[in-house]
Parts: C-alpha cells; structure tokens; sequence
C-alpha cells in the first residue's frame, strides 16, 4: 500500500500589492479635484488697487504676509465708519499691530525662508498717504523691510487723467 501524507497548511497567502498604486493614485486624484485652496480671508474693505506700468510679478506667494488698506465695505461701514482701515489676515487690525502680525507670520516660516519675506501693502488708490505711513513705521520697528505695493498693470497716466 502506498503512503499518503497530509498536505500541511501553508498559512494564508500574501495580500496582493497589484492594485495598490491604482489605489494611491484614485485617492490623491480625488483630494486634489476636492480641495479648494484658500487665497485669503473675507474681503471686508473696498480696495481698488492703483495702476503701474512697470510690474513685476511675485513669485513665491507663501512668502507675502498681505497687509489691506481702504474703506470698510457697506456691511462694516454702520460699525467701524467710511475712514480707510487696515485688514490683517480676516480682521480689522490698528497700526500698532502689523508689527506682531508680522513677526508671528516671520516665526511660522522656515529659518532659510526668514530673509525672503515680503510685506505687500494692498491700498486702495484713494487712501491718504498718513495710514500708509504708520503702516511703513511699524514694519520698520520689526525690522520687516522689504516692502511690496500691489497694483494693477496698465498706464500709470490713466490715475492722473481723473
């Protein structure tokens, strides 16, 4: 008589890694259409930004801390008045605090990227140069000295011909 053996138990076989990638691939396919990246806060004043004909584009955004001046929209005019004021971030923001914003916004940022900071001043072109001023004052307190003025491109002859 021949000799049968029992055929021993492997164990349970290897998951296949086949449609792993597929999978991967769906997954980050689907958060890239999903995601909504998010350019700024509420737009809570008026600023219509001036013209230049001599602009230069920005080309690492991650690096700007944006700083907003001009009026206060019809919403926020019945609370905070008609005069310009300065936007940080989604808040209305006095002078005296660009200077934190700033810092902080510095110490979020990687040491190698500290010294490439740009402070851009989005004013509306009817602002008085006084806000301004006291916007630039603070920024010179905290050592934050590349400064940047958002424009428009086109002729600079077109703001002179009101």
């Amino acid at each position: 008589m021949g000799k049968f053996s029992k055929k021993k138990d492997g164990g349970t076989p290897a998951i296949s890694t086949a449609s792993l990638p597929d999978i991967v691939f769906m997954l980050l396919f689907f958060f890239m259409v999903a995601t909504v990246m998010r350019e700024s806060g509420e737009k809570k004043l008026i600023v219509k930004m001036p013209s230049a004909d001599q602009v230069k584009k920005i080309e690492k955004k991650g690096l700007v801390a944006f700083i907003n001046i001009g009026e206060p929209i019809k919403k926020y005019q019945a609370k905070y008045g008609s005069e310009p004021r300065i936007q940080i971030e989604d808040a209305f923001a006095s002078a005296t605090d660009v200077g934190p914003y700033v810092l902080k916004f510095k110490a979020s940022k990687r040491d190698e990227e500290k010294p490439l900071i740009i402070t851009s001043i989005k004013a509306d072109e009817n602002v008085g140069m006084g806000i301004i001023s006291d916007v630039k004052e603070e920024l010179r307190k905290v050592n934050a000295l590349k400064v940047n003025y958002s424009t428009n491109k086109g002729s600079v002859l077109k703001n002179f011909e009101k």
